[in-house]
């Protein structure tokens, strides 16, 4: 079983996610993801970075590929965006391990696509509920610090 993976190039935000009958090469599951990608948020993205076994794979025309190995028209920031992409591989990891991705015990077709369906969702929730603690930590930081320079703070007797 083959589970392709589409996040988002900032955030790591896992915007596609879809099971693969077989072992298909990599390179042909590439339109079907996009695809899914443009249903699933409505826009058809611009700039997709892959690894090589996405070379020569079939797109709609309005998204351009990129992977490492290209040297021409190459700017500065398509250069960094395109090292970016490294970043993924510690995600689909995080979904194999702490997500369950590795092993399915659904049955059937149907098991396989709601397994990679909830793994996704699981990622998103993961970073959705680190951003809400950073949140929630910096606004309990900021509350102690007013109340600690409001001058209405006392020392605890002894």
């Amino acid at each position: 079983m083959k589970v392709s993976t589409a996040t988002t190039h900032k955030e790591g935000l896992v915007v596609g996610m879809r099971s693969m009958p077989g072992n298909p090469y990599d390179g042909h599951t590439l339109y079907e993801t996009l695809e899914q990608v443009a249903i699933l948020t409505e826009q058809q993205p611009k700039e997709v970075f892959v690894d090589l076994g996405y070379r020569g794979a079939e797109v709609q025309a309005s998204t351009k590929v990129y992977h490492h190995k290209l040297k021409r028209d190459i700017t500065v920031r398509l250069r960094r965006d395109i090292r970016r992409r490294s970043a993924i591989e510690p995600a689909i990891g995080h979904m194999k391990n702490d997500g369950r991705l590795r092993r399915n015990w659904l049955k059937g077709a149907d098991g396989d696509a709601f397994n990679a369906l909830l793994c996704g969702c699981c990622h998103n929730l993961r970073l959705i509920l680190r951003k809400l603690r950073l949140f929630f930590a910096f606004i309990v930081a900021w509350l102690a610090s007013l109340h600690l320079t409001s001058g209405s703070y006392t020392a605890p007797a002894r």
